[in-house]
């Protein structure tokens, strides 16, 4: 089997997909060949053509591009494309009717429930993977040893001051923070906001983008930097990147699989979805595909960094599926 981590996050940097922050990007297509047949096996023989379409979270992603590389050895017929362009973006894409999946770091808002509603598109959630969202700052750090969620909210939110490191605590250095956070268009962004800003503006001097490879670039070109995104991202980078343990009050916690599945790293832990849209899936090769991801989903997110659920809410899922055939 292939490093999916080193594949799907290096595609990004070295421009083997094209990826920008600035609306739906096409990041893997279904011509693609895979590694081994130990997953492809499992599926139909039956052979499909056909197209899926695929948008959404920057975090889900990697997740995503590791099983289409996979789907693709059992159904090289089938052309599925994955863009990125933001939880938000992604869930504007789905509404407009322009893909049958879309990847999400947060549950669906009311609004874009709304906007579905309207377009008279029907859909269907499904949990696939747990993340702990990651804070770092710079390997050359050697103050930071963790912070509090007051920490983080002291940092991360505007007081019209400029904020330098001896602000949030005695005897660090006198340096101003640089500041890198998903854009708004991102689910993190969104979960971030709801469990650290408590809806109050982020920064204004924060550097704001889709791409989570920009923001491991700032931090580690930047001793005094400090910066979020999915964990997987800090573990494809973790020889670069200093991970900050947070204390929610009972202690300092590291994201870990194991801490992120226990539900110890909290409040920064979460779960990642795919909304389906039910009409797709009377078209044979978007349910093969749906079927092979939900399946598969649990291995493929532990490559490529994330954490898998529970085997009993993937055949719960599954069984969802099925129903909906």
């Amino acid at each position: 089997m292939k490093n999916y981590k080193k594949l799907a996050l290096s595609a990004l940097i070295t421009g083997a997909v094209l990826l920008t922050a600035c609306g739906p990007q096409e990041g893997t297509s279904g011509n693609e060949s895979g590694s081994n047949g130990n997953k492809a096996s499992e599926q139909s023989d039956q052979q499909l053509k056909g197209t899926v379409a695929v948008d959404g979270s920057s975090t889900v992603f990697p997740i995503m591009e590791a099983v289409v590389e996979e789907y693709n050895m059992n159904q090289p017929n089938v052309k599925v494309s994955v863009g990125m362009s933001g939880t938000g973006g992604g869930f504007e894409a789905f509404a407009a009717g322009e893909t049958d999946i879309s990847n999400a770091s947060r549950p669906i808002k009311d609004e874009e429930k709304a906007a579905l509603e309207k377009a008279g598109i029907e859909y269907t959630e499904f949990e696939i993977a747990y993340d702990g969202l990651s804070v770092v700052v710079n390997k050359d750090n050697d103050w930071v040893d963790y912070l509090t969620v007051d920490d983080l909210k002291k940092i991360w939110v505007e007081d019209g001051t400029t904020k330098k490191w001896s602000d949030i605590r005695d005897g660090w250095p006198e340096e101003e923070i640089k500041f890198y956070s998903p854009g708004t268009d991102s689910g993190t962004f969104d979960y971030f906001d709801e469990v650290v800003l408590d809806g109050q503006p982020i920064v204004e001097k924060a550097t704001l983008s889709e791409d989570d490879n920009t923001l491991v670039t700032g931090v580690t070109g930047d001793k005094n930097a400090i910066g979020y995104f999915g964990y997987a991202y800090y573990a494809e980078n973790k020889d670069q990147l200093k991970v900050v343990p947070i204390d929610n009050g009972n202690g300092a916690v590291e994201p870990t699989n194991e801490t992120v599945e226990s539900g110890k790293y909290t409040p920064l832990s979460r779960p990642l979805y795919i909304y389906v849209k039910n009409e797709s899936l009377s078209k044979p090769e978007v349910y093969d595909f749906v079927k092979f991801a939900l399946e598969n989903a649990g291995t493929l997110s532990e490559e490529v960094g994330y954490v898998s659920l529970p085997k009993e809410k993937y055949d719960k899922a599954l069984s969802t599926l099925e129903d909906l055939k």
